[in-house]
């Protein structure tokens, strides 16, 4: 008989859960929301991230009674039993999460983002089958979207008339080894929903942004601006600036977490575009300023080369996560990045205090 508890689709939501990259930017929002909601919650991450280890100080310390930390690796299968036993929601965010990283080694970047998933849907299949698993992918399954047909108009790319966003529908078109071993953990993700009747959901994730976040060129651009912006660096801008995304406050991706796990069962093997939609679509160039007037300082911006395969428009369709959750963003941009900035500000007094 395989280890863990009973979980009926019908009974009270999931209160024992476990966060692969917990420690993380995402990782540990998450936590501290579950937490406050009354769940137990484990962390498992291997803390190999800048920041992880602030952050699981942090979380710990916020949080002692409720949240537990195990450190472990999803390339080493054999701490994973210890930290799935006994949990019935697994929230899957350990990953290599950079496109430039994952050019300058490809074959690590697969070992923990596609062999890393399978090696620890495994393990979920293994010891605890009756589990909910949510799995944070990514926009960039989609590539480039190149039958997408723009133009820029002043500061951003717009698509012709009458679009409201990407939807399920777009065809996947995996783009750089991030984008394939994103991509080919996506899969495995759904199909396990079909090949073994586990739980799994997965959500396509599109420019996270928020407090603990340690944003770097290459991924979480939005705090990288912002420190920089504090700090007085220059900050290179790759491409004209116009690519425009859908931003999405961490705290409404945690409501959202919190709703698939609710609703459980009848999402398995569902897959959902997830942004901050149309409402909060800005321009990187249109963040830039509102940084700046946020600040009531100038930036030093410089441009270079566009990277390939990086998208000029991407904005969320949410329709499809709205109907079948009730979930939709509540923080519009220009409030999350107020509170941003005051994170920022805060954390710097504390660290010269």
């Amino acid at each position: 008989m395989p280890d863990g508890p009973d979980f009926h689709p019908n009974a009270q939501s999931p209160r024992r859960l476990t966060i692969t990259g917990g420690a993380g930017f995402i990782g540990v929002n998450a936590a501290h929301h579950f937490a406050q909601k009354g769940w137990r919650v484990t962390i498992f991450d291997n803390l190999s991230r800048p920041g992880s280890d602030q952050n699981l100080e942090w979380i710990l310390a916020t949080h002692p009674d409720t949240i537990d930390f195990i450190e472990g690796d999803l390339r080493r299968p054999a701490s994973l039993p210890a930290a799935l036993i006994g949990r019935n929601a697994v929230l899957h965010l350990a990953a290599q999460v950079a496109v430039t990283t994952s050019l300058i080694d490809p074959i690590e970047d697969f070992e923990v983002n596609a062999a890393g998933t399978l090696r620890l849907l495994e393990a979920v299949r293994k010891h605890i089958p009756d589990a909910i698993f949510l799995h944070a992918s990514t926009n960039k399954v989609y590539g480039d979207l190149p039958g997408l047909r723009l133009r820029r108009i002043q500061n951003r790319w717009q698509p012709e008339a009458g679009m409201v966003g990407i939807s399920e529908q777009q065809p996947l078109d995996f783009h750089s080894p991030y984008g394939c071993s994103k991509g080919t953990a996506d899969q495995y993700v759904r199909d396990y929903a079909r090949s073994y009747g586990l739980d799994t959901i997965v959500l396509r994730q599109s420019c996270v942004y928020g407090s603990h976040q340690n944003g770097t060129e290459d991924q979480g651009w939005v705090a990288h601006f912002v420190r920089a912006a504090l700090e007085g660096q220059p900050i290179t801008l790759f491409g004209d600036g116009c690519q425009v995304r859908d931003l999405l406050d961490v705290r409404d991706l945690c409501r959202l977490y919190e709703a698939c796990f609710e609703h459980g069962r009848s999402l398995a093997g569902r897959v959902f575009n997830v942004g901050g939609g149309p409402e909060n679509a800005r321009s990187v160039i249109e963040v830039l300023s509102l940084i700046e007037s946020t600040l009531k300082r100038d930036l030093h911006v410089s441009f270079n080369t566009e990277r390939k395969g990086d998208q000029k428009y991407y904005v969320s369709d949410l329709a499809h996560a709205k109907r079948l959750t009730g979930w939709k963003p509540e923080v519009g941009f220009e409030a999350g990045l107020r509170d941003l900035v005051a994170w920022f500000a805060n954390t710097r007094t504390l660290a010269t205090a």
